[in-house]
């Protein structure tokens, strides 16, 4: 194999590029975050299952395939994937309106959207779309993924109550559906899903380490067992098909595609969003590696589109899970396929043991994750740095508690790309002044000491200009020389932040050069880029603004001007 196709292979399949290497050493590391990690995410995943309307097993199916793919096809090294409470909550919101969550219907259209997922993230992979993500900002995703945690909790009152609510995406719906019920709460289930909680909180809080969700797990089973709770009116899990089912086409044949695109779009973007969010959080802490974006669109989406063969349902990196993998010093994604092979030896044996598992206990599992998805700093920072985006991440907060999952994401992205927009269209146009005994020249705005030049303004614009941004710009000049209130001689642009022109910028920085023409005042362009200078060139621009009128950079400009003022005021 030459170089070049072992460059390449390496890049498709990363974990080519660092097994040769691999060590024994790296081996015991990846064996104990793996089994540490799988331990946790037993537990999880039957509870983000159910979260999704599906059979608890179901989250142990998605916690199989899909990571192996991962740990074969990743960048990341360390990140953990497989079923997240957000996924969970698009699942049961999107396929949860068209068919009733559990049932054979439903399961089949989640399995379908989990292929969906899968081919619309492998197909952006290899398109290398993945800057597509940038459009989603952090204050959307912030006030998205703190209303979801309300969500989220809500969704599993009922379960922890044992009183049944009707399906809804509305939360204000399933808050009066709880109140509605509260005279039926069974007392029993509600003091096994309350001492769940407590004691996941006060594991958690002696030693962080511990598996404090497997252990509440593990005591709920034997006390609802030994006691024959089931017989009590607890709700437990039931029937577990023994073993690992065959693998089955998703089923497409019925499959309402207009009405669950929203639903794949949003899962295969945020869960993209959040696993690459995690994966360079992670190689920021691990510099002997580098994360590709296009590569973990490619994996993600190739671990989602060959699990729903699987019976897997959507997964996406954790963040519970990958900080776990990271503390217990995971090394290589091998440590995914330990979990894996973890996951899979429970399904295989143990499975008959999830019988007496009560549903109010899953419940408890994710109830006390919710607190960890409700981004209280961040909202804190938005509100110290920019209140703008503390709006921006306030109504998409309110929009998804009152709107729904979907619309809440959809609205906020829409609110992102218009900011994109209109910053894009408004760029900063600032006039510049000298700093007193400096060669410097800054904005007049914070700096309304600086020093200006009789008869001449110097105009900062910091952005590429195109169609979209010139009307603004010509408004801009014009208000800044009304400010300047001077008889204008010279109109000096500062390029150093324009890195691009387009055609119709071109055109329009002509009619404006022609216009101070008339006026006879000069326009001086300085630190204009090459790649910026090149496009004046071929579009006959620098001839009509004159190739002495271009300098590095604004001193040797003024120093040009003053030169020749001295020049005339001798000939004079």
């Amino acid at each position: 194999m030459d170089n070049s196709d072992k460059s390449l292979l390496d890049r498709y399949i990363p974990i080519t590029d660092w097994l040769r290497d691999y060590h024994s050493s790296e081996l015991k590391k990846d064996i104990r975050a793996g089994l540490t990690v799988g331990i946790l995410l037993i537990p999880q995943s039957m509870a983000y299952a159910l979260l999704a309307g599906l059979p608890p097993v179901y989250g142990l199916y998605a916690s199989i395939i899909p990571l192996a793919i991962y740990a074969v096809f990743g960048t990341s090294r360390q990140l953990a994937i497989g079923p997240v409470a957000i996924v969970s909550i698009l699942i049961a919101s999107g396929v949860g309106a068209l068919a009733t969550p559990g049932s054979d219907r439903f399961i089949q259209l989640v399995l379908a959207t989990a292929f969906l997922v899968g081919v619309t993230q492998f197909l952006m992979g290899v398109f290398r779309l993945g800057f597509l993500m940038n459009f989603i900002s952090k204050p959307v995703l912030s006030g998205f993924t703190s209303a979801a945690a309300f969500i989220i909790g809500f969704s599993q009152v009922g379960n922890l109550l044992g009183i049944q609510i009707d399906h809804s995406k509305y939360i204000y719906q399933v808050v009066i559906g709880v109140f509605s019920q509260i005279g039926n709460v069974h007392i029993t289930t509600m003091i096994i899903g309350l001492c769940c909680i407590g004691l996941i909180l006060v594991l958690k809080r002696v030693n962080p380490r511990l598996p404090a969700q497997l252990i509440t797990v593990i005591l709920a089973i034997a006390v609802a067992w030994f006691l024959r709770l089931d017989n009590s009116g607890v709700e437990v899990v039931g029937q577990v098909k023994e073993g690992y089912p065959a693998p089955v086409l998703p089923d497409f044949a019925s499959f309402p595609f207009s009405e669950l695109l929203p639903t794949v779009l949003a899962i295969a973007f945020l869960s993209f969003t959040q696993s690459i969010a995690l994966a360079k959080a992670m190689v920021r802490r691990h510099s002997d590696y580098k994360v590709d974006s296009n590569q973990e669109l490619f994996s993600i989406g190739l671990a989602n589109m060959v699990g729903s063969f699987f019976h897997a349902y959507p997964v996406a990196g954790s963040f519970s899970r990958t900080a776990v993998n990271d503390e217990n010093n995971a090394k290589t994604s091998i440590s995914l396929i330990v979990s894996a092979s973890l996951v899979f030896f429970t399904v295989l044996l143990l499975t008959p043991m999830i019988y007496y598992l009560p549903n109010t206990v899953l419940a408890a599992i994710i109830i006390t994750a919710v607190p960890g998805l409700i981004e209280v700093e961040e909202a804190k920072l938005l509100w110290n740095v920019r209140k703008r985006e503390f709006l921006l991440a306030l109504v998409t907060f309110i929009t998804t508690l009152a709107l729904g999952i979907l619309e809440g994401i959809g609205i906020g992205v829409l609110i992102s790309l218009g900011i994109v927009i209109h910053r894009s269209s408004y760029p900063n146009i600032v006039m510049l002044g000298r700093l007193p005994n400096t060669d410097q020249y800054r904005d007049l705005e914070r700096h309304p000491e600086g020093l200006t030049q009789t008869n001449t303004i110097i105009v900062r614009i910091d952005a590429s200009l195109y169609f979209a941004n010139i009307p603004y710009m010509k408004e801009k000049l014009e208000e800044l020389e009304a400010e300047s209130g001077k008889t204008l001689e010279q109109v000096i642009i500062d390029a150093i932040g324009i890195n691009e022109v387009d055609v119709s910028a071109l055109h329009a920085l002509k009619e404006l050069v022609d216009e101070y023409k008339e006026r006879d005042i000069d326009v001086i362009f300085t630190g204009v880029k090459g790649p910026v200078r090149d496009m004046f060139k071929r579009s006959g621009l620098d001839d009509v603004i004159g190739s002495d009128k271009f300098y590095l950079d604004i001193s040797h400009a003024v120093e040009n001007l003053e030169d020749e003022k001295e020049e005339e005021s001798h000939l004079v």
